[in-house]
C-alpha cells in the first residue's frame, strides 16, 4: 500500500476561499490543547487569548492599531505576490520608514508646522521604496534572488536603527537608553476615538485596502501583474514588461511598509526605540496569504493577526505564558493554511501492492 498525490481536476472555488476560516478553526482547537498540555484551564485561556483583549472599546482601539500595519504592508505585499515577486524585505522597509519619518521629525524638532506629519510620511515612504528597490535593481539587472536580497536587507536595517539610536540620535536626556528624544506634538497623530489610543494612521490602512483593490481589479497594470503570476509565458507572449513588473511589484511593498513604519513611530510609539516593529513585515506575510491576497480578505485577516498580537500579551500577564505563543499561533495558522491548500488543490489516493501491479 502507498499513497499517491495527485492534482483535482477542479479545485472547489468553496474551499478555495474557506480555507482560511478552516485553519483558523483548527488553530484555535490546536490552542485548546496546547493550553491543557500547559496545565491552564482551556476555556479560561481560550476566553484570555481569544475575548479578554477586544472585550472593551479600549481593546478594540488597539485591535486596529495592530491590525493597521499589518493591512497596510500586506496590502503592498500582496501586489508584488500576485506577479510572483516575493519580497520578504517588509521588516526592513518598514524599519527603513521609520528611520526616515523619524529623521523628519527629529529635524524639525522645534517647529510647530502642520507640514511635519505629511513630510514623515511622505519621507517613510520614500525610505521603504528606497530599501525595496536594491532588490529590484539587483533582480533586475543580474538576476539575483529577490527572496534572499529582501530578507538579508532586514538584518542591515535593524542594525542601522540600532546604530543612530545608540549614537548620533542617541536622546541626551534619556539616561542613558538607547532611545530618541520623544517627537513634539506636531509629529504625533491624533486620537480619534477618545478613550483609547486609535490614531489617525488608520484611515491610511482602510485606504489601501480600496487602493488595492481598485490596483488589481480595475486597472490594466493590475490585469498585467495578474496574468504574469498566473502564467509568465502568455505574459511575455503579449508583450508585457517582465522587469517593470518586478520594479512595480518590489516597490508597491517597500512604499506600503515604509509608510507603515513612519505610521507607528507618529502613532503608538512616539520616538525612535532600537525595535519599532515586534515583527510585523513577517507577519503581513502570512496576512496576505490568508487573505488570498485580495486586498479585502487582508483586511479581514489582519484583525485576525492583530487579535493573536493581542492575545499573546494577555496570556503572558494573566496565564504567566511564554512570550513565544504569538509566533507559535502565527505559525499553527500558516502550517494549517498550507495543509488546507494542499488538500484543495490535491488529493491522496491511496493503492494497494495489487493495484500497482496491474497498472503496471
Amino acid at each position: 500500500m502507498h499513497f499517491k498525490i495527485e492534482p483535482r481536476p477542479q479545485p472547489s472555488e468553496i474551499m478555495k476561499y474557506g480555507s482560511p476560516l478552516l485553519s483558523a478553526m483548527l488553530m484555535a482547537a490546536s490552542g485548546i490543547i496546547i493550553f491543557s498540555i500547559l496545565g491552564k484551564d482551556p476555556l479560561e485561556a481560550f476566553h484570555t487569548f481569544f475575548i479578554e483583549p477586544i472585550n472593551d472599546f479600549y481593546g478594540i482601539g488597539e485591535l486596529f492599531i495592530k491590525a493597521a500595519p499589518l493591512m497596510l504592508i500586506g496590502v503592498g505585499l500582496a501586489i508584488g505576490f500576485r506577479a510572483s515577486i516575493w519580497n520578504i524585505g517588509a521588516e526592513g522597509q518598514l524599519t527603513v520608514g521609520a528611520i526616515a519619518g523619524g529623521g523628519v521629525a527629529l529635524l524639525f524638532f522645534e517647529s510647530n508646522s502642520a507640514f511635519i506629519l505629511p513630510l514623515m510620511f511622505l519621507a517613510g515612504a520614500m525610505g521603504g521604496m528606497v530599501w525595496a528597490s536594491i532588490p529590484a535593481f539587483l533582480k533586475t539587472r543580474f538576476n539575483t534572488n529577490e527572496i534572499l536580497v529582501s530578507l538579508m536587507l532586514n538584518y542591515v536595517a535593524i542594525l542601522l536603527l540600532s546604530y543612530l539610536v545608540h549614537g548620533p540620535w542617541k536622546d541626551p536626556t534619556g539616561y542613558g537608553f538607547p532611545q530618541s528624544r520623544l517627537f513634539s506634538d506636531s509629529a504625533i497623530l491624533p486620537i480619534i476615538l477618545e478613550g483609547t489610543r486609535l490614531h489617525a494612521g488608520i484611515m491610511f490602512s482602510f485606504l489601501s485596502v480600496i487602493i488595492g483593490w481598485f490596483f488589481l481589479q480595475r486597472s490594466f497594470f493590475g490585469y498585467q501583474i495578474q496574468v504574469a503570476g498566473l502564467a509568465y509565458k502568455a505574459a511575455h507572449y503579449a508583450g508585457f514588461k517582465h522587469k517593470t513588473l518586478i520594479w512595480v511589484g518590489l516597490l508597491s511593498g517597500g512604499l506600503a511598509a515604509g509608510l507603515a513604519g513612519s505610521i507607528e513611530i507618529a502613532g503608538p510609539i512616539g520616538q525612535l526605540l532600537p525595535h519599532v516593529s515586534p515583527g510585523y513585515g513577517y507577519a503581513a506575510i502570512i496576512v496576505a496569504f490568508v487573505g488570498r491576497l485580495h486586498p479585502f480578505g487582508i483586511f479581514l485577516s489582519s484583525l485576525l493577526m492583530a487579535l493573536l498580537y493581542l492575545g499573546g500579551e494577555s496570556g503572558q500577564m494573566i496565564l504567566d505564558l511564554p512570550s513565544a505563543v504569538t509566533g507559535v499561533f502565527q505559525g499553527m495558522l500558516l502550517f494549517y493554511l498550507l495543509a488546507t491548500d494542499l488538500l484543495v488543490n490535491y488529493r491522496i489516493r491511496i493503492k494497494s501492492g495489487r493495484q500497482k501491479a496491474l497498472a503496471r
